[in-house]
């Protein structure tokens, strides 16, 4: 026997949360509604997709994300809102929303987004718990150490580094001795994989000449 899919909705007015959940019933889904991200984990949710509500003035997507990771919970989540803008999309895609729906729900948009989770739920589970590890071991670098990794992750020797830093051979070595230990990396293609599991933005910036 097939198990249900589970929709968490999250956030947004009481009626729009009703809606969104007849609809999921109507689809053949088992949906719970939350007021928020609190009473979403007061239930500790472990399986399903959350369908969250991106209130920018509390925190947006982003901000249910950092909750379920703190709380070591892994689920996919998609931001909704009536009229989302492009900006806000964008931002939600980036924080790890796999998608974005606009408000009120169409029937043939959530389902195929909904099929389509199902079908990654497990690898996006452990990208999202990789990702926010490596991000959790980077944050305890120095800046200085941080550069390091950035150039490090762009193929550059410590003579290299040193000369973009305008620092000395030897406090390159130095910084990439700790930088090493913090993120708990034997080799440097390990330091570099955990740069690239954090998917952050940015980083060094090659100066020709």
């Amino acid at each position: 026997m097939e198990t249900r899919q589970n929709l968490h909705i999250v956030g947004g007015s009481s009626r729009s949360r009703a809606e969104q959940a007849y609809l999921g019933f109507d689809l053949g889904y088992h949906c719970e509604v939350y007021a928020d991200t609190s009473e979403l984990l007061s239930y500790n949710p472990v399986r399903g997709v959350v369908l969250a509500y991106d209130d920018p003035d509390r925190g947006g997507v982003a901000r249910v994300l950092r909750a379920l990771a703190v709380d070591g919970k892994w689920l996919p989540v998609v931001g909704t809102s009536f009229e989302p803008r492009p900006g806000r999309v964008v931002e939600a895609i980036k924080a790890g929303a796999l998608d974005y729906l606009s408000l009120p729900l169409r029937e043939e948009r959530l389902g195929d987004a909904i099929a389509r989770i199902g079908c990654e739920a497990d690898a996006y589970a452990e990208a999202r718990r990789k990702m926010v590890e490596a991000r959790n071991r980077i944050a305890a670098l120095s800046p200085r150490e941080r550069e390091v990794l950035d150039w490090l992750a762009e193929g550059c020797s410590n003579k290299m580094i040193a000369r973009e830093l305008s620092i000395s051979p030897r406090t390159v070595e130095i910084h990439r001795a700790n930088m090493m230990t913090k993120l708990g990396a034997e080799h440097p293609s390990q330091a570099v994989r955990l740069r690239m599991e954090a998917h952050l933005e940015g980083g060094a910036r090659i100066v020709a000449g």
